[in-house]
């Protein structure tokens, strides 16, 4: 949770902007992302708006696919609105950290087991979406938001909506190009190959911070699944449901994503979820009555 800047806008829509999700300057974040509360006082919310330089009108298109994503492991849209030059979504508040927040709350990169955990967490995710013919196209280690119950997706539709993917060499603004599959820079269409090649940097970088590791940085026991995912080739990538099966053997499928158990996560990490929860509500109190 990040103070709001002057450029920053004070409302949206009927909410009360509160602060930012993500940190001040951070890079590789698809969408802008605020803690909002509405002017009533009665809703807290989390109100996401096209990132600087992106297209508002295919950002819009996205964000109107992703709210007919209702499965389990994807951060729900319960609103949308705007204009065609200020569009927004809302979705519900929940004690929430971008997967970079996370590192940053622990201190580096993350434990083998829940590295796994996670990663498993969002294969499945991704599998479902991938049984409906659903390319998720946004899968970075930002659109990933860490909950007290596990990962949840969004930024859904980021490359999509980045008129610079594509036959570009240079980085789309707002997108991690360690996360862009080396068939989308030469012009080829977004594909489940490149969301399990994004799947792959976003392993790699909750395991050593960054997403485009060398090899022996990469803890020995993911060193080797990692590497299938973000293959040059596409058709040597594994599918969704094979890496939880490599990630977490045995798990059955269907049984992590949608799961109200609480997932074991590191203190410094939870202390960091519960700053925010206690931080949102004092900022959200003064608004009661507004």
């Amino acid at each position: 949770m990040e103070r709001l800047r002057q450029d920053d806008p004070a409302r949206i829509g009927d909410f009360v902007t509160l602060a930012r999700l993500d940190a001040d300057g951070s890079r590789s974040v698809p969408e802008r992302r605020y803690l909002a509360r509405s002017a009533d006082g009665g809703y807290t919310a989390l109100v996401c708006l096209p990132p600087p330089g992106g297209d508002p009108a295919r950002w819009a298109a996205e964000a109107q696919q992703a709210a007919r994503l209702t499965q389990p492991g994807f951060w729900p849209i319960v609103q949308l609105g705007g204009t065609p030059a200020f569009p927004w979504y809302i979705s519900p508040y929940r004690p929430a950290l971008p997967l970079p927040a996370v590192l940053a709350a622990h201190g580096g990169p993350l434990p083998e087991p829940l590295v796994r955990t996670l990663g498993g967490t969002l294969a499945e995710a991704l599998a479902s979406a991938h049984v409906l013919g659903i390319v998720h196209g946004g899968i970075c280690p930002a659109a990933v938001l860490l909950t007290a119950c596990g990962p949840l997706l969004g930024c859904f539709g980021a490359a999509r909506a980045n008129p610079a993917v594509g036959g570009s060499a240079a980085p789309a603004a707002g997108l991690d190009s360690g996360c862009l599959a080396p068939e989308l820079t030469a012009g080829r269409p977004l594909d489940r190959a490149a969301d399990v090649y994004a799947l792959g940097a976003v392993l790699a970088y909750a395991a050593t911070g960054n997403t485009v590791p060398e090899l022996q940085e990469i803890p020995a026991g993911l060193r080797d699944l990692i590497a299938a995912c973000r293959s040059r080739d596409p058709q040597g990538r594994p599918d969704p449901a094979r890496v939880l099966a490599e990630l977490l053997p045995g798990a059955a499928y269907g049984a992590l994503t949608g799961s109200t158990e609480r997932v074991s996560l590191p203190g410094r990490v939870v202390e960091a979820l519960s700053r925010q929860s206690a931080e949102v509500l004092a900022v959200a109190l003064p608004t009661q009555g507004r």
